[in-house]
């Protein structure tokens, strides 16, 4: 740990770097940018003394943080919370340079290992990039929010009241948008179409913002099993809940409905212990179902017809319409793209981040949906998979999904070995949030956004955290 006064030299040193750089970007007419340093050095030396602070802000911040698009080189920032972010894991850095201080139970972690070696292929993959810059940002964003979304919340986690921290700085602000979001559609007589939007300026579209509150939802329900919440914290638990499924069931949020029961399911293949082997033969089952009766499936799907209401059972009957529905087409016509993309570029990919400005020459005029441009700027590949392939080719999938999978496996043996039942409901609660994302990430991708990123890493971080810390000694979690 470094002592107060390394801590001062470092204040003093960078403080005087700092100081040369706006007197520079002065004397380059740079004004703007020179305005930003001191915020920056405010950032720094709040973060050298008190990091948990720092922690707490950007968890805080992030359900309320604004998505400032289309800068230079289709670049944009989000703020407050990147600079914030950017700010926390530089310091983080040259800390872990200066004094080596970082748990290598941590970094032995398999889950570590596996977000490493995803790191590293998409540095790789952003030389041969066919846009350098916009794979830059990428790579630099990925790193800011796994360093600090997960290297430092695992060193937070030593201390077992953050735990609560962790999910509750983050549900509290989120309920805010919740009730605003609210409150704008009731006001357009809640009607289906501007359900699409009303969580603007904090969500850029339902899809994120459904996707966010369902990745919380098992979270709350597992405050409300949790032996060490008191029965007040779980009354407030039990409201909150209620706003949240009020708000997930007026977004139109198709795909976070769909990923809430696949949540459910994945919870009770958990506690009713199936084997894995069960589990492998029914999917060889129901791909040989699927094989085998394909061509009625399809002649059934193209039969339904039904687009997005407003009518609740309506708008999931459309869950399956491929003929006609424009959302579900657009996503085949994205999926389609990024399939080719990959078959022209399948080691290195097109680079990180790149999808969106190249997928426009790949579109089939087939394909091409009532809401399709020919300019093909619409936003991303619709997948969390399917992304990663087109933009970093095999290796950027696979390393993507060593993730997913080491987290599954990891997780679900510690919540077979623990005793501590408070810890018991953490690791259930990250898993069956965690699952509605991965399930989400099949028709959509946020991870480029903090609000997506912050509890997917942290979910990691709460499971390496617990392997680590926790698994063979009892831990009060404070309520």
């Amino acid at each position: 740990m470094l002592s107060l006064s390394d801590k001062f030299k470092w204040v003093y040193g960078i403080g005087a770097f700092f100081t040369l750089m706006v007197a520079w970007l002065v004397y380059a007419e740079l004004f703007y940018v020179a305005a930003i340093i001191p915020l920056f050095l405010i950032i720094v030396g709040v973060t050298l003394f008190k990091m948990d602070w720092m922690v707490y802000l950007i968890i805080l911040s992030t359900p309320l943080s604004l998505n400032f698009e289309q800068l230079d080189f289709g670049l944009g920032v989000i703020l407050p919370t990147e600079p914030l972010i950017f700010g926390v894991m530089v310091v983080f850095l040259a800390k872990l340079f200066y004094d080596h201080q970082f748990d290598y139970k941590v970094l032995r972690h398999p889950i570590t290992v596996a977000i490493i070696v995803h790191l590293i292929w998409v540095a790789f993959s952003t030389i041969p990039s066919e846009m350098p810059i916009v794979s830059l940002k990428f790579l630099l964003s990925r790193l800011w929010f796994i360093v600090v979304f997960f290297f430092i919340l695992t060193k937070f986690f030593k201390k077992p009241e953050n735990f609560n921290k962790f999910f509750w700085l983050y549900i509290l602000p989120l309920m805010v948008v919740i009730i605003y979001t609210i409150y704008q559609h009731a006001i357009r007589g809640f009607e289906e179409k501007p359900a699409h939007w009303v969580m603007q300026p904090f969500f850029k579209d339902h899809t994120s913002y459904g996707a966010l509150l369902a990745l919380y939802i098992p979270v709350i329900i597992g405050y409300l099993f949790n032996p060490g919440f008191r029965w007040n914290l779980k009354f407030l638990a039990f409201n909150v809940l209620l706003i949240f499924i009020v708000g997930i069931i007026l977004s139109y949020t198709r795909a976070a409905w769909v990923s809430l029961i696949a949540a459910l399911g994945v919870y009770l293949l958990i506690q009713f212990r199936v084997k894995l082997w069960m589990l492998v033969s029914a999917g060889v089952l129901v791909l040989a179902v699927l094989f085998t009766f394909q061509e009625d499936i399809l002649i059934k799907l193209e039969k339904n017809r039904q687009d997005s209401s407003g009518d609740l059972a309506e708008h999931v009957e459309s869950i399956s319409n491929v003929a006609s529905d424009a959302s579900n087409l657009e996503r085949i016509n994205r999926w389609n793209c990024a399939l080719r993309m990959f078959e022209e570029r399948p080691v290195f990919g097109w680079g990180p981040g790149t999808y969106k400005f190249q997928y426009a020459p790949f579109q089939s005029s087939q394909e091409l949906t009532i809401i399709s441009t020919n300019f093909g700027d619409l936003g991303n590949a619709h997948s969390e998979y399917l992304g990663p392939l087109a933009e970093m080719g095999v290796l950027g999938l696979l390393t993507f999904l060593a993730i997913i999978i080491l987290f599954y496996v990891k997780s679900i043996q510690l919540y077979y070995k623990l005793q501590n039942k408070e810890l018991k409901v953490l690791v259930m609660s990250s898993i069956a949030g965690f699952t509605t994302y991965v399930t989400h990430g099949i028709l959509n991708n946020f991870l480029d956004t903090d609000k997506a990123s912050l509890p997917f890493w942290g979910f990691m971080a709460v499971i390496v955290a617990i392997d680590v810390y926790y698994k063979n000694k009892p831990a009060e979690i404070e309520g």
